[in-house]
């Protein structure tokens, strides 16, 4: 027997025994790279291979050339552990839900079992539990903290305000300088309140001042002023504090708020960290509104894929809609294999890049609500035999890259946002209202559910607490990028309609690059 076929044969072995078929093709390159080595080497990375093969989540237990290549090279990466993935995606499905218990001052899982048919009660607590996120990052804010060595008072502390809550306003026929934070509300038509655990309140807000934001039914406000005959007349209105995610993991401990398999979170990952600075060419592209059943949008896919043949990126991003029009849905299970045959031509991405489909809510066969399902495989199943390293994820997802955390989301939101605010800012650029609204609410929905509806019990795929590095919207209207509170802010807009733009995202720097298809001349 050849030192290649005994090889083969313990490759195979050890696959098998993780319940995967692995290809002769594939068994043969990877028999090829280990034939230099020791007997003992040889065994230790057919292990470290097989442990990184089954850390990228295949769809299929069938292994290909192009997977025994990726892991090779993550395990060439420096010795990450088996949970220490370069790149993986996270469907809103499977990120964990927390809920803050007040007497332990942290963050503790939710243990109660989830599905897409809430109970009755599913709403108020999802909004409960967004009240209370709240609540515990505004306290702690140096504005209301009143932490003072006893007997002693801090300077200044004199003038640190009380946050109230509803029913110790009620309590009272009048009182000075309230504070509230509250769910804003039409309780009756045309009259708002704001609303807490505790209670509801009328507020009058026509004479009130903004500060810098997007403020819409639905989100949580911090309203400054003076409670009168039943009313509260408001001053000052804004969003709750803003609070770093460095702070805020600190409530969470090391236990993984983010989502994936790994226990412990990987943005303290020291192997991951180290990486992620030493490779700086390593990108994330992202694309919005790729309309696949269009011809020039076609052809301008295939110009974007076939230049980054050269250089392949970690991984490309294409979020739907995949059709501009669709009378027949299975129209696009064409378009998917069309798309599927140029990626196939294109080996160094076949290798070396992950292709991300994030749907919206306009693709098949999904209500209009969020998060919502992938792309069914009867549509782009093809598309993934085509082009294995396919991922069909859900609207929203979460992205891993080494240390980095990006939250992505194919959603009108901006506009959203602007057509429900009930006073629009005469000052500032759009973005930066904009971000300021979705990091000081730290979710991506601070919308009333009429207007923007989602899953009560799946609220946790639409947190953004504690903040992201990144977060990716695909809305239609002009893209743009700004920070806030450390986290960047992007908006990809749509491809077809900017000339054919997207975004590009560089993790070692934080940097994010405009980028287009040139027309051609």
């Amino acid at each position: 027997m050849s030192e290649i076929h005994r090889l083969k044969t313990q490759i195979v072995s050890r696959f098998s025994l993780g319940g995967f078929q692995i290809r002769s093709e594939a068994s043969t390159f990877l028999a090829q790279q280990l034939q230099p080595l020791d007997d003992a080497e040889r065994k230790k990375w057919i292990t470290n291979v097989a442990n990184h093969v089954q850390g990228q989540c295949l769809n299929l237990p069938v292994i290909e050339k192009q997977h025994i290549e990726l892991a090779i090279k993550e395990a060439n990466n420096t010795g990450l552990d088996d949970t220490e993935t370069i790149f993986r995606v996270i469907s809103a499905f499977e990120v964990p839900s927390f809920v803050y218990c007040a007497e332990k001052k942290k963050f503790l899982p939710d243990t109660n079992k989830r599905s897409l048919l809430a109970t009755p009660d599913g709403k108020s607590s999802y909004i409960r539990e967004r009240y209370w996120l709240l609540w515990q990052k505004t306290s702690r804010h140096e504005t209301f903290s009143q932490r003072t060595t006893p007997g002693m008072e801090a300077p200044g502390n004199r003038n640190k305000l009380s946050l109230r809550k509803v029913e110790n306003i009620l309590s009272t026929s009048k009182m000075n300088d309230v504070v509230l934070l509250g769910l804003l509300t039409q309780l009756t038509e045309g009259r708002y309140y704001l609303e807490d655990p505790t209670g509801s309140i009328p507020i009058d807000i026509s004479t009130a001042t903004y500060s810098p934001g997007l403020f819409c039914e639905g989100c949580f406000l911090l309203a400054y002023g003076k409670y009168r005959d039943g009313v509260l007349k408001v001053e000052e209105i804004g969003f709750p504090m803003p609070e770093l995610a460095t702070n805020s993991r600190a409530f969470f401990g090391t236990v993984n708020s983010w989502g994936g398999p790994s226990k412990t979170l990987l943005k303290y990952s020291r192997n991951l960290n180290d990486l992620e600075k030493a490779n700086v060419e390593h990108s994330l592209v992202f694309l919005s509104d790729c309309w696949l059943d269009n011809p020039i949008v076609m052809e301008k896919l295939e110009q974007l894929l076939r230049g980054y043949d050269d250089f392949p990126p970690v991984a490309i991003v294409l979020m739907g809609p995949f059709a501009r029009s669709i009378e027949n849905v299975y129209t696009l299970k064409g378009h998917f294999i069309k798309l599927g045959e140029i990626l196939s031509s294109c080996e160094k991405l076949k290798s070396q890049t992950d292709l991300v489909i994030v749907p919206s809510i306009d693709d098949p066969a999904a209500a209009n609500i969020l998060p919502r399902p992938p792309v069914p495989e009867a549509l782009a199943g093809e598309l993934k035999k085509r082009f294995p390293r396919t991922i069909l994820t859900t609207n929203p997802c979460r992205l891993q890259y080494c240390t980095q955390q990006i939250v992505v989301c194919r959603a009108d939101l901006v506009t959203k946002l602007c057509r429900n605010t009930i006073h629009f800012p005469k000052e500032g650029l759009l973005e930066e209202h904009f971000a300021r609204t979705i990091i000081n609410q730290n979710t991506l929905a601070p919308l009333t559910p009429i207007a923007f509806p989602t899953h009560w019990n799946y609220d946790a795929a639409l947190s953004l607490y504690p903040l992201p590095d990144l977060i990716v919207i695909g809305d239609p209207c002009q893209g743009f990028h700004t920070t806030e509170q450390e986290c960047t802010v992007m908006n990809v807009g749509s491809f077809p309609k900017s000339k054919y733009a997207f975004k590009v995202y560089y993790p070692s720097s934080r940097t994010v690059e405009d980028s287009q298809i040139p027309d051609e001349e």
